[in-house]
Protein backbone atom coordinates (compact mmCIF):
# COMPACT_ATOMS: atom_id res chain seq x y z
CA UNK A 1 0.00 0.00 0.00
CA UNK A 2 2.71 2.44 0.81
CA UNK A 3 4.36 1.82 -2.29
CA UNK A 4 1.40 2.07 -4.27
CA UNK A 5 0.76 5.86 -2.37
CA UNK A 6 4.80 6.58 -3.01
CA UNK A 7 4.34 5.81 -6.76
CA UNK A 8 1.38 8.33 -6.93
CA UNK A 9 2.63 10.91 -5.42
CA UNK A 10 5.48 10.97 -7.69
CA UNK A 11 3.33 10.62 -10.67
CA UNK A 12 1.21 13.80 -9.35
CA UNK A 13 4.29 15.96 -8.78
CA UNK A 14 5.48 15.16 -12.13
CA UNK A 15 2.49 15.98 -14.02
CA UNK A 16 2.20 19.46 -12.00
CA UNK A 17 5.74 20.02 -12.62
CA UNK A 18 5.35 19.49 -16.37
CA UNK A 19 2.55 22.03 -16.11
CA UNK A 20 4.17 24.30 -14.64
CA UNK A 21 6.91 24.16 -17.06
CA UNK A 22 4.05 24.29 -19.98
CA UNK A 23 2.66 27.29 -18.15
CA UNK A 24 5.92 29.60 -18.72
CA UNK A 25 5.90 30.32 -22.04
CA UNK A 26 4.04 32.65 -24.06
CA UNK A 27 2.12 31.77 -27.37
CA UNK A 28 2.75 33.73 -30.91
CA UNK A 29 -0.55 35.30 -30.20
CA UNK A 30 0.11 36.30 -26.82
CA UNK A 31 3.25 37.87 -27.87
CA UNK A 32 1.39 39.95 -30.95
CA UNK A 33 -1.33 41.39 -28.73
CA UNK A 34 1.46 42.13 -25.74
CA UNK A 35 2.71 45.66 -27.51
CA UNK A 36 6.52 44.73 -28.14
CA UNK A 37 8.04 47.83 -29.64
CA UNK A 38 8.96 47.09 -33.63
CA UNK A 39 12.64 47.49 -34.49
CA UNK A 40 13.12 50.25 -36.66
CA UNK A 41 16.26 48.35 -38.94
CA UNK A 42 15.70 44.85 -37.33
CA UNK A 43 18.47 43.72 -40.07
CA UNK A 44 21.16 46.85 -38.62
CA UNK A 45 20.50 45.05 -35.67
CA UNK A 46 20.82 41.69 -36.18
CA UNK A 47 23.58 42.09 -38.10
CA UNK A 48 25.55 44.01 -35.17
CA UNK A 49 24.87 41.49 -32.60
CA UNK A 50 25.68 38.11 -35.50
CA UNK A 51 29.08 40.67 -36.11
CA UNK A 52 30.28 41.57 -32.55
CA UNK A 53 29.46 37.61 -30.76
CA UNK A 54 29.45 35.48 -33.78
CA UNK A 55 26.91 32.89 -32.53
CA UNK A 56 26.73 29.31 -33.40
CA UNK A 57 23.32 27.13 -32.47
CA UNK A 58 22.26 26.80 -28.88
CA UNK A 59 23.95 30.92 -28.63
CA UNK A 60 21.47 33.63 -26.55
CA UNK A 61 22.36 37.27 -26.97
CA UNK A 62 20.67 39.82 -25.12
CA UNK A 63 20.94 43.35 -25.57
CA UNK A 64 20.28 46.88 -24.73
CA UNK A 65 19.16 49.20 -26.84
CA UNK A 66 18.27 52.89 -26.07
CA UNK A 67 15.49 55.39 -27.31
CA UNK A 68 17.24 55.85 -30.84
CA UNK A 69 17.79 52.21 -30.94
CA UNK A 70 21.67 52.37 -30.64
CA UNK A 71 23.22 49.16 -28.70
CA UNK A 72 23.86 50.28 -25.12
CA UNK A 73 24.79 46.53 -23.77
CA UNK A 74 24.93 43.48 -25.14
CA UNK A 75 25.77 39.73 -23.55
CA UNK A 76 25.67 36.27 -25.31
CA UNK A 77 25.88 32.98 -23.62
CA UNK A 78 25.29 29.17 -24.70
CA UNK A 79 22.88 27.38 -23.05
CA UNK A 80 22.40 23.85 -21.60
CA UNK A 81 20.97 21.50 -24.00
CA UNK A 82 18.08 20.66 -21.36
CA UNK A 83 14.28 20.69 -21.25
CA UNK A 84 12.89 24.35 -22.58
CA UNK A 85 11.93 26.34 -19.05
CA UNK A 86 10.89 29.67 -19.11
CA UNK A 87 11.71 29.93 -15.35
CA UNK A 88 15.18 29.39 -16.12
CA UNK A 89 15.80 31.23 -19.43
CA UNK A 90 14.17 34.26 -17.11
CA UNK A 91 17.51 33.59 -14.36
CA UNK A 92 19.62 33.88 -17.08
CA UNK A 93 18.90 36.64 -19.08
CA UNK A 94 18.41 38.29 -15.94
CA UNK A 95 21.68 37.53 -14.47
CA UNK A 96 23.44 38.42 -18.02
CA UNK A 97 21.30 41.63 -17.79
CA UNK A 98 22.80 42.56 -14.34
CA UNK A 99 26.30 42.09 -15.54
CA UNK A 100 26.29 44.52 -18.02
CA UNK A 101 24.11 47.41 -17.75
CA UNK A 102 22.61 48.91 -14.25
CA UNK A 103 19.09 48.26 -14.10
CA UNK A 104 15.80 51.16 -14.27
CA UNK A 105 13.59 50.09 -11.63
CA UNK A 106 13.91 53.62 -10.64
CA UNK A 107 12.26 55.04 -13.88
CA UNK A 108 8.06 55.28 -13.94
CA UNK A 109 8.19 54.33 -17.22
CA UNK A 110 11.15 51.94 -18.61
CA UNK A 111 13.13 54.17 -21.06
CA UNK A 112 15.71 51.32 -21.99
CA UNK A 113 14.61 48.37 -24.40
CA UNK A 114 15.97 44.75 -24.34
CA UNK A 115 16.20 41.91 -27.25
CA UNK A 116 17.14 38.67 -27.41
CA UNK A 117 18.68 37.10 -30.50
CA UNK A 118 18.78 33.07 -29.88
CA UNK A 119 20.79 31.13 -32.50
CA UNK A 120 19.24 27.47 -32.88
CA UNK A 121 18.89 24.76 -35.58
CA UNK A 122 15.72 23.40 -37.25
CA UNK A 123 13.46 25.59 -38.74
CA UNK A 124 12.42 29.29 -38.68
CA UNK A 125 8.62 28.67 -37.47
CA UNK A 126 7.93 29.49 -33.71
CA UNK A 127 8.62 26.29 -30.84
CA UNK A 128 7.62 25.95 -27.22
CA UNK A 129 11.63 26.58 -26.74
CA UNK A 130 11.00 30.05 -28.38
CA UNK A 131 7.88 29.99 -26.12
CA UNK A 132 9.81 29.62 -23.23
CA UNK A 133 12.54 32.24 -24.64
CA UNK A 134 9.88 34.71 -24.84
CA UNK A 135 8.16 34.06 -21.19
CA UNK A 136 11.87 34.27 -19.85
CA UNK A 137 12.30 37.71 -21.75
CA UNK A 138 9.41 39.40 -20.61
CA UNK A 139 9.91 38.67 -17.25
CA UNK A 140 13.68 39.01 -16.89
CA UNK A 141 12.39 43.00 -18.42
CA UNK A 142 10.17 43.36 -15.76
CA UNK A 143 12.88 42.56 -13.19
CA UNK A 144 15.43 44.88 -14.51
CA UNK A 145 13.05 47.53 -15.27
CA UNK A 146 13.40 47.31 -19.05
CA UNK A 147 10.81 47.31 -21.69
CA UNK A 148 10.40 44.18 -23.60
CA UNK A 149 11.58 43.74 -27.07
CA UNK A 150 12.08 41.89 -30.06
CA UNK A 151 12.26 38.17 -30.01
CA UNK A 152 14.73 36.95 -32.96
CA UNK A 153 15.75 33.78 -33.82
CA UNK A 154 18.43 32.96 -35.87
CA UNK A 155 18.87 29.55 -38.47
CA UNK A 156 20.07 28.29 -41.35
CA UNK A 157 17.30 29.68 -43.34
CA UNK A 158 18.26 33.38 -42.15
CA UNK A 159 16.79 35.19 -39.61
CA UNK A 160 13.10 36.36 -38.22
CA UNK A 161 11.70 38.75 -35.35
CA UNK A 162 9.02 36.34 -34.37
CA UNK A 163 5.67 37.78 -34.07
CA UNK A 164 6.48 40.57 -36.77
CA UNK A 165 6.59 38.16 -40.13
CA UNK A 166 10.04 40.67 -40.92
CA UNK A 167 13.11 38.55 -41.69
CA UNK A 168 15.93 37.84 -43.77
CA UNK A 169 18.39 35.14 -45.36
CA UNK A 170 21.79 36.65 -44.12
CA UNK A 171 22.75 36.66 -41.14
CA UNK A 172 21.90 32.78 -40.79
CA UNK A 173 23.13 30.17 -37.78
CA UNK A 174 25.81 29.22 -40.37
CA UNK A 175 27.13 32.43 -41.94
CA UNK A 176 30.44 34.37 -41.47
CA UNK A 177 29.98 37.65 -39.51
CA UNK A 178 29.12 40.47 -41.68
CA UNK A 179 32.09 43.67 -41.02
CA UNK A 180 30.97 46.73 -39.43
CA UNK A 181 28.62 49.32 -41.31
CA UNK A 182 31.44 52.37 -41.54
CA UNK A 183 28.62 54.56 -39.86
CA UNK A 184 28.41 53.12 -36.88
CA UNK A 185 30.17 53.53 -33.41
CA UNK A 186 33.35 51.45 -32.92
CA UNK A 187 31.75 47.76 -31.77
CA UNK A 188 31.33 47.69 -27.96
CA UNK A 189 33.34 44.94 -26.14
CA UNK A 190 31.14 41.61 -26.02
CA UNK A 191 30.22 40.03 -22.58
CA UNK A 192 30.17 36.39 -22.69
CA UNK A 193 28.82 33.64 -19.65
CA UNK A 194 31.29 31.04 -20.66
CA UNK A 195 29.98 27.92 -21.99
CA UNK A 196 27.12 27.21 -19.03
CA UNK A 197 26.12 30.18 -17.29
CA UNK A 198 26.22 29.73 -13.68
CA UNK A 199 22.69 30.10 -13.34
CA UNK A 200 21.62 27.61 -15.39
CA UNK A 201 23.63 25.09 -14.03
CA UNK A 202 22.00 26.07 -10.33
CA UNK A 203 18.46 26.51 -12.30
CA UNK A 204 19.35 22.87 -13.71
CA UNK A 205 20.26 21.44 -10.25
CA UNK A 206 17.11 22.12 -8.79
Amino acid sequence: MTFGFASSSAASLSTSASAASASRLLEPAEWASAGIPLLRNPREVVSGLHARHEPKPLTAIVAVLDPDERLRASASFTRRPTPADGWMFRNALLAQLRRVIPHDLRRRTPVRTAVLLYCREGEARWTEEDGAWMWGLRDACTLHGLRCGAYITLTHDGWQVLGEGRGGRRPNAHSAPEPFATSEAPPLVPRTGGPVSEVLRRAAAR
